[in-house]
């Protein structure tokens, strides 16, 4: 499937109205940029968001917030978009903070059947207020709820027909968290491969968290912030 109409057509079979989606990504790298158009597309309205970021304005999840389909992000970063900071200071955009290893562990508790843990991190923060606390040891911890998504958007370098997946250096990120954590996962992936081309070993995401494989071979890879720097030769 590469036509981007009929991965439209795919979220529009299973996202619907007020749904959780986990989304990979890091600022702009890993990010399933298509499969974000597709969703856009589908209009499905008062989403809850859960990523890392929010993408930056015009660009990665920042064009579902233009777009007004999200009404809560759970996130550990929301620099770079001035957007999301305008919904959130106007009352528009619900947003839980977490910390970035918090967000990640309940990405990956949920997707391997774990309910909730316990941490130190965020103890005695507002990130904590609200929530169970329990000793161990002497030490106070907080207890966090794993995440499960209604739907999982991630993006890979290369994919087989069963949907095994392998991520690209810093593009692996949040994104085979994200993957275990959807009842419902499709990846993107820069390259399809035959059943049996990606080594055991080198695999990232196993099959049984994927449901769908589309295709992102020509999609746009954005960059965040472009530097540059003269030739020492010069």
């Amino acid at each position: 499937m590469s036509d981007t109409k009929d991965i439209t057509a795919l979220l529009s079979e299973h996202v619907r109205d007020g749904m959780t989606i986990a989304v990979g990504g890091f600022g702009l790298s890993g990010t399933p940029f298509r499969l974000i158009e597709a969703l856009r597309d589908t209009g499905a309205k008062n989403l809850t968001i859960v990523s890392n970021n929010m993408g930056v304005d015009g660009k990665g999840l920042g064009i579902l917030l233009e777009n007004h389909q999200v009404t809560k992000v759970l996130s550990s970063y929301v620099g770079e978009n001035k957007e999301f900071a305008r919904q959130y200071l106007e009352g528009e955009l619900e947003v839980e903070f977490n910390p970035q290893g918090t967000l990640a562990e309940r990405l990956r508790a949920g997707g391997a059947g774990i309910p909730a843990f316990y941490t130190a991190t965020g103890v005695g923060t507002v990130v904590a207020e609200g929530k169970p606390h329990q000793e161990f040891d002497g030490r106070t911890y907080v207890m966090e709820r794993g995440i499960v998504a209604d739907i999982a958007l991630v993006h890979a370098w290369k994919g087989d027909e069963d949907g095994n997946l392998m991520y690209r250096l810093t593009a692996q990120n949040f994104n085979p968290l994200c993957a275990m954590s959807g009842k419902v996962t499709i990846a993107e992936v820069e390259e399809r491969v035959d059943r049996g081309a990606l080594q055991p070993d080198a695999i990232h995401t196993p099959s049984v968290f994927v449901d769908y494989v589309v295709d992102a071979s020509t999609a746009e890879k954005p960059i965040e912030q472009r530097t540059t720097r003269p030739h020492p030769s010069k």
